[in-house]
């Protein structure tokens, strides 16, 4: 046997179990929180508040007549004895004036506010949703959008009960309706994964992030942070970038649970994903460093996982290519029980063998998108 070859299996072989450890430990450790939550909740030793204090919801909404008409009411409707549904209009065109005018007759709970036509600010979203905290009435905000739908009237109380003593965010999942085709089933996958990824960090008490589909925070959290001030000059991170900036260990907590999901309209196109994707990973360079390398540490060992186990597949000796196929397998059988098992947790449908597939190409795409970010067709995007 030459040794050469033999030492360069070695080394790749070294390489690959390194990468599997890392690996194994982002599952065990933050894509299992969800998991480990859910159990210290059946036996009881998660706090629960049972308090019921007044919650401003608030939406920012922008040529959004159709949603409005869809969702608005399942959000009014809620079962919950104190609330507000604050929705501004954010330069509309369409009959979104319209369509709250009627609501606003219909519904007492709701209040409509406007971005004033002609504001100079980079991103008119931010202000709006400034704009709705200041004219919320209550101490206790959720963020939603316009085209979501809570999965039960039950969605609010079941944000509300994890502000025990302390917690000053609470962190839900925001999924997307379901619809047949591959964009579809990489949409879902991408969003489950990244869900069960900043949901586990947060119960591990590394909170880096939020979404604003389904984000509850104190008022009093973004006062004392002057609201997004530090991120005016980005398009985006209105969520993200605010719970990064001011999540800790002791101050977040996750909402698991059937009732506590938001559903959203996906995107339909090629184009519409990956302009949608370019706005989510456009502030990521702006996180906190120590979150910059917990991600990139996960996505880092991930892609040196599959180069090590293709590469030993392809010119490693026999024993080398049966412990890479061995070291693939154990990854895949360990990812598919974490994965499936927190399904159930957040009414996801379970995935199989395609896993293999989005876990090698979402990371392609991402990284895609990052190198072509500084485009100036990524500059002219306003959300």
């Amino acid at each position: 046997m030459d040794t050469t070859i033999y030492t360069t299996d070695i080394i790749i072989a070294g390489i690959l179990i390194l990468a599997l450890v890392c690996q194994l430990y982002y599952y065990f450790r933050y894509i299992n929180g969800s998991l480990r939550v859910n159990r210290r909740n059946k036996k009881g030793k998660q706090p629960i508040s049972e308090a019921q204090p007044g919650v401003s919801v608030i939406i920012c909404a922008r040529n959004e007549e159709d949603n409005l008409r869809n969702y608005l009411s399942s959000i009014l409707e809620q079962d919950y004895p104190t609330f507000e549904v604050i929705v501004i209009n954010d330069e509309s065109s369409d009959e979104t004036p319209i369509v709250l005018d009627r609501y606003a007759r219909l519904y007492k709970n709701l209040h409509i506010t406007f971005v004033p036509t002609g504001a100079r600010i980079q991103s008119s979203k931010k202000l709006g949703l400034t704009l709705g905290v200041k004219a919320a009435k209550y101490d206790y905000l959720l963020f939603t959008d316009a085209d979501c739908r809570p999965e039960t009237p039950h969605w609010i109380s079941s944000i509300m009960q994890h502000y025990t003593p302390g917690t000053e965010i609470v962190l839900g999942y925001g999924a997307y309706f379901r619809e047949k085709g591959l964009l579809n089933r990489l949409i879902q996958y991408d969003t489950f994964f990244n869900g069960l990824l900043f949901l586990g960090m947060a119960a591990a008490g590394k909170p880096y992030m939020g979404v604003g589909r389904n984000l509850s925070y104190t008022k009093g959290l973004f006062e004392r942070n002057k609201g997004f001030s530090g991120s005016l000059q980005l398009r985006s991170g209105d969520d993200d970038l605010f719970v990064n900036k001011t999540a800790t260990s002791s101050n977040t907590r996750i909402a698991i649970g059937e009732e506590s999901v938001t559903w959203s309209e996906p995107k339909h196109t090629w184009r519409e994903w990956l302009q949608q994707k370019r706005r989510h990973l456009y502030v990521s360079p702006y996180y906190s460093s120590a979150s910059k390398l917990r991600i990139g540490a996960e996505s880092f060992s991930r892609g040196l996982f599959y180069i090590a186990v293709i590469v030993l597949l392809i010119v490693g000796t026999p024993y080398f290519k049966l412990g890479a196929a061995a070291a693939l397998l154990l990854r895949y059988l360990i990812q598919l029980c974490i994965v499936n098992s927190s399904t159930s947790l957040y009414k996801q449908q379970k995935f199989g063998l395609g896993i293999l597939f989005y876990d090698i190409f979402l990371p392609l795409v991402n990284l895609y998108v990052l190198l072509g970010r500084n485009t100036k067709k990524s500059r002219r995007q306003h959300w």
